[in-house]
């Protein structure tokens, strides 16, 4: 039998099973194109959250399911011992009965037992010779068989398994590309808004059901800190005034508190932005997004989606500019980290 000591996983095939996606109906666009494309990649990140999410849990639980897949393999291994062992014993019996006269014939026997006793004894040992010769060529032929149909069990759940892995692969490589036509055009979008001046008005985007527990939140759900308050450089005139979030075009901007819109603009050195009014007389601004999803005056709420990061305005790549200010001007601005950690949010 071939052995599958080469496969370090052959039995997990079930741990991705139903990874693949549903197709998502289209949410409706009232705003026109720019909505349109706001939506699509709003929706393209949320597959590609769940793809991502799926794919991850599968490598997860194939890792915690690795040892039972060697213990699988260790069984295996000990069936191939097991039948080795019995065909030691089939031919530890078939010599035995060689030389204990089983292999004569009964009229043999008989001339050359001494008594009827010895005839008796010889047949009693004869047929309990072949009785265990028997059982052990059953018991071999049983294990053969078990081992057999596991080998091909375990073939077939690592083939399995490798298919759905590929058809994950294939998703996530879909989906990303889908999300980066996607993000082009948004920034496209963006990018003429931004020249012109004039948003293109709120594009409202489906956000996933889920409250925010606590009152507020950081701005991106994932990210790297990249430029921070007060640093340095050539881009800026004097010292940096915010907290610059490192994240792909596109990706959904959350409003860190409860607050009511106070401005929405477009062109200048912050691109597109938004301008969240706080309680407590605290503003927060969003800044060099590629989409609004708000429009001012609006409330809202802690998590909520208030537009999707970009590189508008004077920006060297995709990234979310991020301020708090005690007044709605630039230049009152207060460093974003502390603040956000005396309200319970650690970057």
């Amino acid at each position: 039998m071939p052995s599958l000591r080469r496969h370090p996983l052959i039995v997990p095939v079930l741990l991705i099973a139903g990874a693949v996606l549903a197709a998502r109906p289209a949410a409706s666009d009232p705003g026109g194109a720019a909505d349109s494309t706001a939506a699509q990649v709003a929706r393209l990140y949320a597959d590609a959250a769940v793809a991502t999410r799926q794919y991850e849990d599968g490598r997860r639980a194939a890792e915690g399911q690795r040892a039972q897949a060697q213990h699988y393999e260790a069984l295996l291994d000990r069936q191939r011992r097991e039948i080795a062992l019995l065909r030691e014993d089939l031919g530890r019996l078939a010599r035995a009965q060689y030389r204990d006269g089983g292999g004569l014939p009964v009229a043999a026997q008989i001339v050359l037992a001494g008594t009827p006793e010895e005839l008796m004894r010889g047949q009693h040992m004869f047929s309990q010779a072949n009785l265990a010769l028997d059982n052990a060529i059953d018991k071999n032929r049983r294990a053969e068989e078990r081992l057999a149909a596991d080998e091909v069990k375990a073939a077939a759940a690592w083939r399995d398994l490798e298919k759905r892995r590929g058809e994950l692969d294939a998703l996530k490589q879909t989906i990303e590309l889908k999300l980066e036509e996607a993000r082009s055009r948004l920034q496209g979008e963006a990018d003429a808004s931004a020249l012109a001046g004039s948003c293109r008005g709120a594009a409202r985007l489906e956000q996933p059901p889920a409250p925010v527990t606590q009152g507020w939140v950081a701005p991106v759900e994932t990210y790297e800190l990249s430029a921070g308050f007060g640093s340095g450089g050539d881009r800026w005139a004097n010292r940096h005034t915010g907290q610059d979030f490192a994240v792909s075009i596109g990706t959904p901007v959350r409003s860190v508190g409860d607050g009511r819109v106070a401005a929405v603009s477009c062109g200048g050195a912050f691109g597109i932005q938004v301008l969240v009014e706080h309680p407590g007389g605290y503003y927060t601004q969003y800044a060099h997004l590629a989409s609004v999803a708000v429009d001012e005056g609006e409330r809202v709420t802690a998590g909520q989606w208030i537009g999707q990061s970009g590189t508008t305005g004077n920006s060297t790549g995709p990234h979310l500019h991020f301020e708090v200010r005690v007044t709605p001007e630039l230049g009152s601005g207060v460093d974003p980290v502390p603040w956000l950690a005396a309200r319970g949010v650690n970057l």
